[in-house]
Order: C-alpha cells, then structure tokens, then sequence
C-alpha cells in the first residue's frame, strides 16, 4: 500500500470525479460520508450503511473521547473493528464541537481547556492530543485541530482565528504518525474573506497535506455566500489532492459544491430528517407525517431501492411515525442515505459523461417541480388492500 492519494478520472467544468485511495479501500468521489459521531451512524446498522452504497463514514474526536474514550476505543480494536465498519473512516478532530460550547471552554494560544456537556468534568484538547486521539481511534483520515468561528465576525477576529488554526495545522502535522495508506487533512479558515482564505490555502500547502478540507462555512452565512467563498477558496487548492467541504449539506449545496470543485462532503441532514419524518427525493422533500400520506399506497420515491420503497407504502411509514415506532426513522434513515449516495453517483456519472451542467439544471428543476401526482407516477403503485 502507498501513500492515500487520489487520482483524477474526469473533469467537467470545476467539477471532478476521482478515486480516493486508502488503506482501508478505494472511495469513488463525489462522496458523501454519513455521520456516524459517537461509533455509530443513528437508526442504522453498520450492514445496513453499506447497503447505502455508502464507503466512507465519519467519527467524532470530541465525542469518543468522552465516551467511551480514546484508550478504550484502542482496547477494542479500534472503531473499524468497533463497529463493524472495514472501510475508511474519517474523524473530525473536535474542534468545531469545543468552539460550539460557548462559556464552557477557555481558549489559549495552546490549545482548549473545556467542560463536558455530559457530566461537566474538565477536559483539554490541543493540536498534538486531538492528533493522539484520532491515532489511537485508528482513523484513516486524520483532521487538522482548528478554530471554527461563528459567523458573522468582523474582519480582524477572522483573521486572529485563522492565523491561530494554521499554527495548530502545523502541530497538528508535526504530531501525525504517517502510516501506508492514512493521511491527515489540513484545514482551510477565514470565514467569508477572500484575502484570509487565500492566505489559509497557501499556509497549509507549505505545510503539505493528503487533502485539504474547507471549514467554517454551513454556520448561517447562506448558500449564496458559501458559494461565493467557494469560488475562490476551491481554486486554489492542488488540483491532485481530494477536497472536503465541512458540514454540508443539501442535496442543493452538495450540488453547487460539486460544480465549483469539490470532492467529499459529510452532514447530520440526511439522518436527522429520517428521525424527524422528512423523507429527500428527487422531485423534493416529503413529510411523511402529513396527513395526506395516511392512505397514499405509493413508495416514497418510485426509483429508489432501500427497504422503505421497496417493501412499504407511505401510508405505512405515516402510521409508524404517527404511532411513534423505533421502526419509522430506521426505514425512512436508509432512505435518506440511499437517496443521498444515489445523488453521489447520478453526478459522478454525468461529470465522467461530459454532461454535468445539464444534469445538474434536471436536478433543480425535479426538485422544484415538487412530489409526484397520481396522473405522473411513473409505476403502478401497489393495489388497494382487500
């Protein structure tokens, strides 16, 4: 086994479809990497992520490292062995999770010392420790430790910020134990200013990475914004290094993302709605809860192939949210991540076939066309119940 690296197959405009190669196996790009924060990706078992055709997962330092612990997590075999997920595993390194805490963490020059949401006990997490932790998980793609700031900030803070998380980088990278097949990305900061992404980008290739991922965006400031950051931040990374956008997002802000360079996303969005009823298709969002899918014998999407469409109505997954049964958000979350590799693959496929922006212009206007009619419904939906 090499180096991680990945390697370009196609170009479309700014977007890109590639290989990512790991120790623990090769990720198409575009990729979406479920969440899976505390060892786990919620309502779904590990067999059952993978029937996704998901092939990257995300951990959480902040997280494990509460509970159960870093050193416990090692005992076990490290979280593939875990959680039963082989594949490759990237963990965020903690640091948007202590930035979040507010008056419950103290910021130096060193790193964070804060307290724990669960049981208030004091912990500190710095370059070198984040780094430590992510080893001792045994992850395959090492995040950077940062500063996230919240948005909106004046100029002067962002720059601060940002100039404090490229000194982190590079003890971050100082502190990364280089394995065959691993790698560790460094991150990109300065909020929505040009000038300091610019400057972000060019401390961390002096550093020198596996990837690069860009951060502190998907905090409130909007996707026009987001998409503007991106015009000029994706540009300027290396054109042969996999690229990461941080905590994103819509099926909507994937697909911008994609065409403005990007390679690999992860978000709590797909799973939180499968907890909360919301189903993503291709012609929108669905609320299953709605009373007008009480009877409606029809599978949530007539394309799609989890267990929720193939086997069950709407009216069933409405009667099992409405009953509140464990049973509605585990179906309706294998729906949401399907739904979400599909999307991965549906852009892979047009940028390798030259057809991006064509497919990306069907996408938006499927999605705002909204759910299908009965007249429109490209199947024959299931027979009325005797």
């Amino acid at each position: 086994m090499t180096d991680m690296q990945w390697v370009a197959h196609a170009q479309d405009g700014q977007a890109r479809a590639g290989i990512l190669q790991t120790a623990h196996g090769d990720v198409p790009t575009p990729s979406f990497m479920p969440v899976g924060t505390v060892g786990t990706v919620k309502a779904m078992m590990a067999e059952s992520v993978r029937a996704t055709g998901a092939g990257i997962i995300l951990g959480n330092t902040y997280h494990l490292m509460l509970r159960p612990g870093a050193e416990r997590v090692r005992k076990l075999g490290g979280l593939h062995h875990m959680m039963d997920w082989p594949g490759p595993i990237l963990t965020d390194s903690g640091g948007f999770q202590v930035m979040s805490l507010g008056a419950l963490r103290k910021l130096d020059e060193d790193g964070v010392t804060f307290n724990s949401h669960i049981d208030g006990s004091k912990h500190r997490l710095t370059p070198e420790s984040s780094t430590d932790i992510q080893h001792a998980l045994d992850a395959t793609i090492t995040m950077a430790f940062d500063e996230c700031p919240a948005l909106p900030a004046t100029p002067e803070h962002l720059a601060q910020s940002m100039e404090r998380s490229m000194r982190w980088a590079a003890r971050s990278r100082e502190a990364f134990v280089p394995r065959p097949g691993y790698g560790q990305f460094g991150i990109v900061q300065g909020g929505t200013e040009p000038e300091l992404r610019a400057q972000s980008v060019k401390a961390l290739m002096d550093i020198g990475f596996e990837g690069y991922a860009i951060g502190g965006l998907a905090v409130g400031e909007g996707q026009a914004l987001m998409f503007q950051t991106l015009d000029v931040t994706a540009p300027r990374l290396p054109t042969d290094k996999p690229r990461y956008l941080m905590g994103v997002g819509t099926p909507d802000d994937m697909l911008g993302a994609v065409a403005r360079g990007v390679d690999m996303f992860d978000c709590v969005m797909p799973t939180r709605a499968g907890r909360t009823a919301r189903a993503y298709t291709e012609r929108g969002t669905l609320n299953l809860r709605n009373a007008r899918h009480a009877e409606d014998l029809r599978p949530i999407s007539p394309t799609c192939s989890c267990p929720a469409c193939t086997k069950h109505s709407r009216a069933y997954l409405h009667h099992l949210f409405r009953a509140g049964e464990i049973l509605a958000p585990m179906l309706l979350t294998w729906h949401n991540l399907t739904y979400y590799q599909r999307l991965m693959q549906e852009m892979r496929a047009a940028i390798m076939g030259g057809t991006f922006d064509a497919t990306a212009r069907k996408m938006r206007d499927d999605w705002g066309r909204g759910d299908w009619s009965l007249d429109e419904w490209p199947q024959p939906h299931l027979p009325p119940v005797p």
